[in-house]
């Protein structure tokens, strides 16, 4: 079964530094809760809103040890007016037992008003 694994994240600016800063807390928490492995992920997909390009935040995953060979891949966020600025989103498809209502999606910093509902993790 492939089960998607949500979780976004803000940066504090359009730098290489914090995008790469945020971007890898939030892949590593994600990776923690989920006890993802590398070699049972399908793909990563990452968007960026559109205020966000000074770096790739794939860079800040890719640096992960075992992660060099997972197909990853960064996209723009649709620019819906009045949403959250300076977001990073990732949805990594992995190949899991985990029942749905068990999978720990990722919300921080300023990004966990898009789901209020989940941030009742361990690691929020």
């Amino acid at each position: 079964m492939i089960r998607g694994m949500r979780g976004a994240t803000t940066v504090s600016s359009n730098s290489e530094e914090a995008i790469f800063s945020a971007s890898e807390e939030l892949f590593a928490k994600l990776i923690e809760e989920n006890q993802i492995q590398p070699d049972s992920v399908a793909s990563v997909f990452i968007s960026t809103t559109e205020d966000i390009d000074a770096a790739f935040p794939a860079k800040a995953l890719r640096e992960l040890p075992g992660w060099s060979y997972v197909p990853v891949m960064c996209m723009r966020e649709m620019p819906v007016p009045n949403s959250l600025k300076l977001c990073v989103r990732v949805m990594m498809h992995v190949n899991t037992n985990v029942a749905q209502e068990n999978i720990v999606h990722i919300y921080l910093r300023g990004a966990k008003v898009l789901r209020p509902d989940l941030n009742n993790s361990p690691a929020l």
